[in-house]
């Protein structure tokens, strides 16, 4: 079997962008010669990479064996060649995923000053909740609560420690009581959150003396989007359970008040996590020594 290596890259794009359009605006070439590129690359390997519809552009089982042994090995010659340039100043796309309630990346100084500093950095933030291998999905770091960070990844704290909290408005609490314990929720109105339309409400969890337990509140209402399931709690909409970095503003300005705290204690926060790379891209390296440098010191 002959390999034409010219096709890798147009392969790579395809799978990583799930389109032929956005994969031909990518490499600088037309959507005909992606289309054909990967047909060629089909007809070396015998068979069917990917699979194509009219709207859209998946990989096949094929394909993603393909896609899962190439993506690293193409990571680390990107890393190699990037380094090439010795001392130049960092350059290129760095593609980033978050996780919707990383507030303290998100909230945009970080990013801003980031961006200041390193002008030939292009940054793509994707917000996601989604739990994906990234290197394979083409992302050059991601950030996330350090308890589901895969093992295999170097991680950077981003944050001091976090704690959860639960909180509605005094006026809930006065027309309905303040549970006293984590085992009363399930007579309040609540208001959940979900990563996405398929998954489950996220799960209340508290710990009580050193012993973890979680509480089936079955809320109400239950949101995909953090900002309504805050707004909902504004207006009186019942309980709701999150970062108490997310509803910070409002409690010190007294539109929302915490109950249980004795049940929710912190745990370490969010990191900047990226592969175990010899070859580390400036871009990527300009990025962790930024974090580093920007992270609040503990208190």
């Amino acid at each position: 079997m002959t390999i034409d290596l010219n096709l890798v890259p147009v392969f790579l794009a395809v799978a990583e962008e799930g389109n032929f359009r956005a994969a031909a605006d990518r490499l600088g070439v037309t959507r005909s010669a992606v289309s054909q590129g990967i047909r060629r690359l089909e007809d070396i390997c015998g068979i069917a990479l990917v699979s194509r519809t009219t709207r859209s552009v998946r990989l096949t089982e094929a394909g993603n064996r393909l896609h899962e042994t190439l993506s690293q090995p193409m990571a680390e010659v990107r890393s190699a060649f990037e380094n090439v340039a010795g001392d130049a100043r960092p350059s290129g796309l760095l593609r980033i995923a978050v996780t919707s309630i990383a507030e303290q990346f998100l909230s945009g100084p970080l990013i801003a000053s980031f961006a200041e500093t390193h002008p030939g950095i292009t940054i793509d933030v994707t917000v996601t909740d989604d739990v994906f291998d990234i290197v394979a999905a083409g992302f050059d770091a991601g950030v996330r609560l350090g308890e589901v960070i895969e093992q295999d990844m170097v991680a950077v704290p981003l944050t001091k420690e976090e704690r959860e909290v639960v909180v509605a408005t005094p006026r809930y609490f006065e027309l309905r009581g303040t549970p006293r314990h984590p085992r009363e929720l399930v007579r309040h109105r609540c208001v959940g959150w979900r990563p996405s339309p398929s998954a489950a409400p996220y799960r209340w969890e508290f710990e009580e003396d050193g012993i973890p337990f979680d509480v089936a509140v079955e809320p109400q209402i239950t949101t995909n989007d953090l900002h309504l399931m805050v707004r909902t709690a504004l207006a009186g909409g019942g309980i709701t359970f999150a970062l108490e970095e997310t509803f910070r503003p409002y409690i010190v300005r007294g539109e929302l008040i915490t109950a249980l705290d004795d049940y929710l204690p912190p745990f370490p926060g969010f990191f900047l996590y990226f592969p175990n790379r010899r070859n580390m891209a400036p871009k990527l390296r300009a990025l962790i020594d930024h974090v580093r440098a920007y992270r609040p010191t503990p208190s």
